[in-house]
């Protein structure tokens, strides 16, 4: 694995109905096999069924969601002596907002319903309120970052 140098980010443009970045990696995550017309409609449709319901701008809702779905401390293996520790430490900022839309994404697709864009538009709703799957996950981590406080002097 070469360590030289890293691969230069390349920018991602803004989707075409609101002028998001995020929302359009988010759009990259749910598309399967290439089918991004696939994967807008579903966004866009899961969009339109949290305006319906809630009647709030649903762009707002889906940076609420991102926002309470985000994590702030993950562990990682630490392996020192003979021993391998769960060490805490903080996520990089990308790593962050991946890890959200990951965790939002499988636990949207782990749903029971109709379709796509209905269970995708439930999962939003709840992480904007702060239940749900996505937000059990960040969570958990959370509880396991801080179960493990005793070895972040392991930090490397």
């Amino acid at each position: 694995m070469a360590r030289r140098n890293k691969p230069e980010k390349r920018p991602i443009p803004p989707d075409a109905r609101y002028s998001n970045v995020n929302v359009q990696i988010f759009i990259n995550k749910v598309m399967r096999q290439g089918r991004k017309s696939t994967a807008e409609r579903v966004v866009y449709d899961a969009f339109n069924r949290i305006e319906s319901q809630t009647g709030r701008d649903p762009l707002d809702v889906f940076q609420q969601g991102l926002r309470n779905a985000t994590p702030v401390l993950e562990v990682k293996p630490r392996r020192v002596g003979g021993a391998t520790y769960q060490v805490p430490v903080e996520i990089r900022p990308d790593r962050r907002l991946a890890l959200a839309m990951r965790w939002l994404l499988n636990s949207a697709r782990s749903r029971s319903g109709r379709s796509m864009a209905e269970k995708l538009a439930a999962e939003l709703l709840d992480a904007a309120n702060n239940t749900g799957a996505a937000i059990k996950r960040r969570d958990d981590t959370h509880r396991m970052a801080e179960a493990n406080r005793a070895f972040v002097h392991y930090r490397w």
